[in-house]
């Protein structure tokens, strides 16, 4: 098996494939006026964009991890998570409070998925 990895920088990789499994790495907003729901479905079309580059999809999520700023805005990202998520297929999922790198980011998203 060979190890794939897209969008190299000097710290980090976008993603990483091994053995038909995708690993994303931290996904945050760019546009950080938006609020937690604003946030929340740019970070999910960032998650959609990666995984249909690597051949797959978010029905393919094998687990997804949430980092808030604030767990109180959890609603509001739980607002936008129920419109995207695939219908019948909600991943294992983990949400936690966290210090992020950059205070005007409320949101990272890790993911792990299946390739199609």
């Amino acid at each position: 098996m060979s190890l794939q990895r897209f969008h190299v920088g000097q710290r980090l990789s976008e993603t990483a494939i091994f053995n038909k499994v995708i690993y994303l790495a931290g996904q945050i907003p760019e546009d950080t006026s938006k609020d937690i729901i604003g946030q929340t479905a740019e970070v999910l079309g960032h998650v959609d964009r990666l995984l249909a580059e690597a051949g797959s999809d978010k029905s393919r999520i094998l687990m997804c991890q949430i980092f808030l700023s604030d767990i109180q805005q959890i609603g509001g990202m739980n607002q936008a998570w129920d419109a995207w998520v695939a219908s019948g297929n909600a991943p294992p999922r983990a949400t936690v409070q966290a210090a992020l790198a950059n205070p005007a980011w409320l949101i990272e998203v890790v993911v792990t998925a299946a390739q199609n």
